[in-house]
């Protein structure tokens, strides 16, 4: 190497060395970052039955710290998840309960109070619409595990299990009080349904509408 060229050649080593570095940080922050499939891995690699109380404690508060830093379609998917169903099953139900009170959304509270101010035809909408909606991804996640040739688990509807005086009071009342005083297989199960709600009204469709609507009578 000239004495010319020697500092054009440290130059590029330090590019070089620069670049991987940067690389490798991208890669290793890509690596740690929460996602759905990090969510299934933990579903899938951890059995519940076979833990003890304090060891269920950590995996459910680990799952938490997990949802609760995706974004709110990645939560959506998450969600999707038979394991994470599994999962549900054999929990408890203060598990459950503790489970939804470190999982939902901030505001959510308000975004319930101020669904209950809508007309009830709003709310009716808005119910539907968010349903379809996870009924869509689901649709969407089924044929992507399935190749292109499943179906959606009905039992994965939100209302499916419900009673139909359960499921009118909460289109004609709204749904602050299943969320409030409701059991917490109720909550953990309506709980998908109040984030698309959220979401919904966050995008501002529903206060839209509401506004084209008028004001309850």
């Amino acid at each position: 190497m000239s004495p010319r060229s020697r500092p054009l050649w440290y130059s590029l080593a330090g590019l070089i060395a620069a670049w991987a570095i940067a690389y490798g940080g991208f890669a290793l922050v890509r690596h740690l970052k929460p996602s759905p499939a990090k969510i299934r891995a933990l579903l899938q690699s951890t059995d519940l039955s076979k833990l003890s109380p304090d060891e269920r404690r950590k995996a459910i508060r680990r799952l938490a710290d997990l949802l609760n830093a995706l974004k709110p379609e990645d939560r959506r998917e998450a969600r999707l998840a038979g394991e994470w169903r599994a999962w549900l099953t054999q929990m408890t139900e203060p598990e459950k309960a503790e489970l939804l009170e470190l999982t939902l959304p901030s505001g959510v509270t308000q975004m319930l109070s101020a669904f209950e101010q809508m007309p009830e035809a709003q709310r009716r909408r808005s119910i539907e619409d968010s349903l379809r909606r996870l009924r869509e991804a689901r649709l969407q996640n089924a044929e992507a595990g399935e190749g292109g040739n499943a179906s959606p688990d009905p039992g994965e509807d939100p209302f499916a299990t419900l009673s139909p005086e359960a499921r009118d009071r909460i289109v004609s009342k709204g749904l602050k009080t299943f969320m409030d005083e409701g059991s917490a297989d109720t909550r953990a199960q309506l709980q998908p349904l109040v984030e698309e709600l959220q979401r919904n009204m966050e995008t501002g469709g529903s206060f839209r509408n509401r506004r084209r609507l008028g004001p309850p009578k």
